[in-house]
């Protein structure tokens, strides 16, 4: 939210390039709370409100995220934001909401957004006040965290205001991650700390998103400074956790239809939760076009979760895409200028393989041509196309440096982990795919020779020095021989160094207990895996 007693906005460091498996590389799991596993989506009161919040505009905002046709395409959560509360807790230590700006109460309210078929989010943060001077949640997270179950709370902005008590971020957000769990209630947990204290490396295993960046503002300048700190980040978002750079703009302030389209365009392409923030109940007909575009909505939903990134910039004219889970690829020509320009890419740049033809859809016109392999559009000023190409068969994946620590590994088709059967350290166990439970058989380490150990001692080995499709996966004693090297690439694939072929779940199954073999290479989300 705006930090409005003055903080300074929190710069962001470089991230360095895509990593190992598709994912993130630093924590050793990720937030299983079974939620967010594609970007979070709703609105949020303070972009167009601050603090003027109270129960007819949640209950109205409701009301229009239903008749609008945003929540049948795809928002869920109506979030409340600062100042709800009283300026003090009650006698017995309590939150309490402000009871002239919620005469009926949290609970009731959440009663009726639940009877909307939406659900309800409210708002404090990591110190001992909010931005707005608020009673806050250091120190009383379970407490808290408790009466907001009792509620019906489903969502949790987590801000960064207050004082901190000495404690660096990664403690104050966790108590609050324990805290929800020991609640019992799904609740999805946004963490709001500005970017500070690199939190993209530390961010997976606590919540389901985190801000990567100081707040956002409904300006051009704004958006593509904040989209500029994107950069870098892509390795270290996925299913359950996601880069955050802020809510969206559109239709707020002085933000043009064109600004607007750019902005929602990158922000699906980068995978980030999809908060509106203006007034949806009185919305003009463009901008609830662009917030309910259901083909650029897919892009950000798509379950494969592999976040977008730049792969070309020519001063204000940048190329950015995203590998969509069908093997398609997500394309946005972005016009950072002031006048109309041409952008220009082509099927190889993105990804996509040689062939003779490809597929363009244009996901703001809503037409699909040919090409036989340049992407190409005239660009207004402060404006993107965006577009899904399809075509030209499967590309080499492209290796990746060796990621460090250890962590799961999880199937991309089937969400299940890597596992040794029956948690065997025998040589000759076979590995398979189980639920992700955090247990050592589930835990790889990735060493700088290529190899995936587990337990320490064991490999993740091809049997026999197998070559051929089908081979089975076992552990055995490490060796150093080419069976127990892995390449990991870009596009999330698993490469068997000696056999040149993939790490595969057969038949696309996703029963606990499916052993895994290698198979030859083809994209299939089966072969594609995800750190968590």
């Amino acid at each position: 939210m705006r930090r409005i007693l003055g903080l300074a906005l929190a710069s962001v460091l470089a991230a360095g390039s895509l990593v190992a498996i598709a994912g993130v590389t630093s924590p050793v799991s990720a937030l299983e709370n079974g939620l967010a596993r594609t970007p979070q989506m709703g609105w949020n009161d303070w972009n167009s409100f601050f603090c003027n919040v109270n129960e007819s505009l949640i209950r109205q905002s409701a009301d229009a995220m239903v008749s609008s046709g945003m929540a049948a395409a795809g928002y869920r959560y109506v979030n409340i934001d600062d100042c709800w509360s009283t300026k003090s807790r009650s006698s017995s230590g309590d939150l309490v909401a402000d009871p002239q700006k919620f005469p009926s109460g949290i609970k009731a309210l959440a009663d009726y957004v639940h009877g909307k078929g939406l659900k309800l989010g409210i708002y404090s943060s990591a110190g001992t006040t909010t931005c707005a001077g608020y009673p806050a949640s250091l120190g009383n997270e379970r407490r808290d965290a408790a009466l907001w179950a009792s509620w019906g709370i489903d969502y949790l902005k987590y801000d960064n205001c207050g004082d901190h008590l000495g404690q660096n971020g990664q403690q104050r957000y966790t108590a609050m991650r324990d805290a929800l769990a020991a609640t019992g209630r799904p609740i999805v947990y946004s963490l709001c700390n500005w970017g500070q204290e690199s939190v993209w490396t530390w961010g997976m295993p606590v919540g389901n998103s985190w801000r990567t960046t100081g707040d956002i503002a409904s300006n051009w300048n704004s958006i593509t400074g904040i989209l500029d700190q994107q950069v870098g980040l892509e390795a270290y978002s996925g299913p359950g956790g996601w880069n955050d750079p802020d809510m969206l703009e559109v239709g707020v302030g002085s933000l043009t239809g064109t600004e607007g389209r750019a902005h929602f365009s990158l922000w699906s392409l980068l995978n980030a939760p999809l908060i509106a923030g203006n007034d949806i109940r009185t919305m003009s007909a463009d901008t609830r076009t662009i917030l309910t575009n259901t083909e650029v909505i897919a892009v950000n939903q798509d379950w494969g979760g592999r976040q977008g990134n730049k792969i070309s910039d020519n001063g204000n004219l940048e190329v950015w895409r995203k590998p969509m889970s069908n093997g398609s690829v997500a394309v946005v020509l972005l016009n950072r200028g002031t006048s109309t320009s041409t952008v220009s890419t082509s099927a190889s740049a993105v990804g996509l393989g040689s062939a003779s033809s490809y597929s363009v859809r244009d996901l703001w016109a809503h037409t699909t041509s040919s090409s036989t392999g340049t992407i190409s559009a005239s660009v207004p000023g402060h404006g993107a196309a965006m577009y899904i190409v399809t075509g030209g068969g499967i590309v080499t994946p492209t290796p990746t440096p060796t990621p460090t620590g250890t962590s799961a590994i999880r199937g991309v088709g089937s969400n299940k982990c890597l596992d040794v059967t029956g948690a065997s350290t025998t040589n000759g166990a076979q590995a398979q795919i189980w639920d992700c439970n955090g247990q050592t058989n589930q835990q790889w380490t990735p060493t700088a020779s290529g190899e995936l150990r587990v337990y320490g001692g064991k490999c993740l080995d091809v049997y026999n020095n197998g070559t051929a499709d089908n081979t089975n996966v076992i552990i055995w004693d490490c060796n150093g021989q080419t069976n127990q090297q892995w390449r990991l690439n870009s596009d999330g694939t698993i490469t068997a160094v000696g056999a040149n072929k993939c790490l595969d779940v057969p038949n696309n199954a996703g029963a606990n207990g499916t052993k895994l073999v290698i198979w030859s290479c083809n994209g299939g989300t089966n072969q594609r895996w995800t750190r968590t």
